[in-house]
């Protein structure tokens, strides 16, 4: 089952900062992470378990694929697959839990 794929604002603003902060010292690697963020995305549309659940959320429908050393957040609801943030690997989730957690209200998706 092929599912629509959604972006949450803020996982899109977690992609615009990266590559501008990438973009500083290589607007070619700049955008050939962001391309590999959308590749990766499209991969989940046919086969949505294909990230691990969320270690810190431990909530089945949240999963993260990794993309270099970035983790892609999504959320799987029906026939939906919501990205909800980019992290890197090496942060704290902390300062993102209010907004991946906000899309486990249905009004979100």
């Amino acid at each position: 089952m092929a599912y629509r794929l959604k972006w949450s604002e803020e996982a899109l603003e977690d992609i615009e900062s990266i590559a501008s902060y990438i973009e500083k010292d290589s607007p070619m690697y700049a955008k050939s992470v962001v391309s590999k963020f959308f590749e990766k995305a499209d991969l989940v549309k046919d086969f949505s378990e294909l990230g691990r659940v969320v270690p810190e959320l431990d909530d089945t429908t949240i999963r993260e694929i990794f993309v270099y050393s970035y983790r892609l957040i999504y959320k799987i609801d029906k026939d939906v697959v919501l990205f909800v943030a980019v992290v890197h690997g090496k942060r704290l989730l902390d300062n993102h839990q209010k907004n991946i957690t906000k899309h486990l209200d249905p009004q979100f998706t």
